[in-house]
């Protein structure tokens, strides 16, 4: 599928929006930022909040595509996560329906949305020991925190606007995209800030996704998840963590299957819920 022309970034203040600002546009896209937060030296930049659903009208009007990383990427009471990744990921998703539908749309019938999703929807999940088969994508979910609940909403709600609306979303189930790892467990869930734009442009261009979820993450040598259905998409990814296991395993040690906190695929998020980005 031809790539689209605009795309609306949110949360392009945060962390992984500021890799992706400088990392998409080699790939012929014209990025319209979204955040809370000003962003230097972008003027055409939209400062604005996800409850402000006139602001996401004007974000909206005109685009192909969207990648919505916009919310709290931390643990949090439940009234903030309803509030930012409940409440603000469905008036986005109302914003695109009301402007994919009008006639006069150029993306109308056709647009697209990449929906930051996370390894947290499933942070229960018992991770694979040495042997065992890869984490599949269908693997039921199981959140960690009120975090990881808010994105097994998205996913339904992503569901539900393809069904009924039409809108194609691929959810990409994060797992911790810096430019490098920092624990031991990360060796293993880490996407390079070079394949999340290979895999964000996969899942914008590949041909009829409908509702999709992948997982998201380099081809590690430590990899805990199947990334089949993300490679079908398009997806190649260059990078592996291992380059940084030596450094990481020297001061931290391997992980230690008895140890709650690394037995699950979540981490500590399961045992001690961090107030920290994942």
């Amino acid at each position: 599928m031809p790539a689209p022309r605009i795309v609306l970034l949110t949360g392009a203040a945060g962390g992984l929006g500021t890799l992706m600002r400088g990392l998409l546009p080699a790939y012929g896209y014209e990025l319209r930022l979204f955040d809370m937060t000003p962003i230097e030296g972008a003027p055409g930049a939209i400062t604005a909040d996800l409850a402000d659903k006139e602001a996401l009208r004007e974000a909206v009007r005109g685009v192909d595509a969207i990648i919505h990383l916009a919310g709290i990427s931390l643990e949090a009471p439940f009234e903030k996560i309803l509030r930012a990744n409940i409440e603000g990921t469905y008036n986005l998703y109302e914003a695109a329906r009301e402007e994919w539908s009008a006639g006069d749309s150029p993306a109308a019938g056709r647009g697209r949305i990449v929906f930051a999703s996370s390894n947290h929807a499933v942070g229960f999940t018992p991770r694979p020991r040495e042997g065992d088969p890869l984490i599949p994508i269908d693997t039921p979910r199981r959140p960690d925190t009120y975090y990881g609940l808010s994105k097994c909403f998205g996913e339904d709600l992503a569901q539900l606007y393809w069904d009924r609306h039409g809108i194609e979303t691929v959810s990409v189930r994060i797992g911790s995209c810096f430019l490098e790892p920092t624990s031991v467990r990360m060796l293993s869930v880490w996407m390079s800030p070079g394949d999340g734009a290979r895999l964000f442009h996969a899942a914008l261009t590949a041909e009829g996704v409908g509702h999709t979820v992948a997982y998201g993450s380099s081809a590690n040598t430590r990899l805990w998840w199947d990334l089949s259905t993300a490679c079908a998409l398009g997806y190649e990814p260059q990078d592996d963590s291992e380059q940084f296991a030596e450094k990481l395993i020297a001061a931290q040690g391997e992980l230690d299957p008895d140890n709650p906190d690394h037995a699950r695929l979540g981490g500590h998020f399961v045992t001690n819920p961090p107030m920290w980005p994942h």
